[in-house]
């Protein structure tokens, strides 16, 4: 889905730069990571704008404490301590990179069975050049309707919407429905599929 116009301010070079960077510091610290959010929907779907980056990461403690250090001052702005915080309540932080102004999200992994199994079914992608770990097209659904039921967002049913459309019988739908039904996302899922 290369696309040669600006995307939030950088260009597809600069953005493909950081994620080449992000990528090779989350690969030398050796955690387990994933591009979800709007980039997955658009290489699963429809082309989206969007103006940060979104990573599931699932760190040890030793293993925060290592990508901590691996990003550099002078490349990033990290809060250190919000980051060991994030950890403890498998929350959210940020790594602003301070070159082009990208937010990236750095979320840690939920401790419950959808989001282990979600990490375990992550695949490899191309992303503006750059191969990463992504979420499959299946737990991109899953994910965006989450975000949907706990926002009422009609963009992540569109998002969702675009995937099915796209991806058609090529999707694992009993694995869709099984998830579905397990994190009460019927209402959701009816909807996105009406779009």
């Amino acid at each position: 889905m290369a696309r040669s116009a600006d995307v939030g301010g950088v260009t597809d070079a600069g953005f493909a730069a950081l994620l080449r960077e992000l990528v090779s510091v989350l690969e030398r610290v050796s955690i387990s990571y994933m591009v979800v959010g709007s980039f997955a929907s658009t290489v699963h779907g429809e082309p989206r704008t969007t103006l940060d980056l979104d990573i599931v990461i699932d760190p040890s403690s030793d293993q925060l404490e290592r990508l901590l250090a691996a990003l550099p001052e002078d490349r990033y702005y990290v809060d250190a301590e919000a980051a060991r915080d994030a950890r403890k309540c498998r929350g959210m932080f940020n790594a602003i990179h301070l070159p082009s102004g990208w937010k990236v999200d750095l979320i840690i992994r939920k401790a419950r069975p959808f989001s282990a199994e979600e990490l375990r079914r992550r695949e490899q992608q191309t992303l503006r050049g750059v191969a990463v770990d992504m979420a499959s097209a299946e737990d991109t659904i899953i994910a965006k309707l989450e975000w949907s039921k706990a926002g009422n967002s009609e963009r992540q049913l569109r998002d969702v919407a675009a995937i099915v459309r796209l991806r058609g019988e090529a999707l694992d739908r009993a694995y869709i429905e099984r998830w579905v039904d397990e994190l009460e996302l019927r209402d959701q899922w009816d909807r996105a599929r009406q779009l």
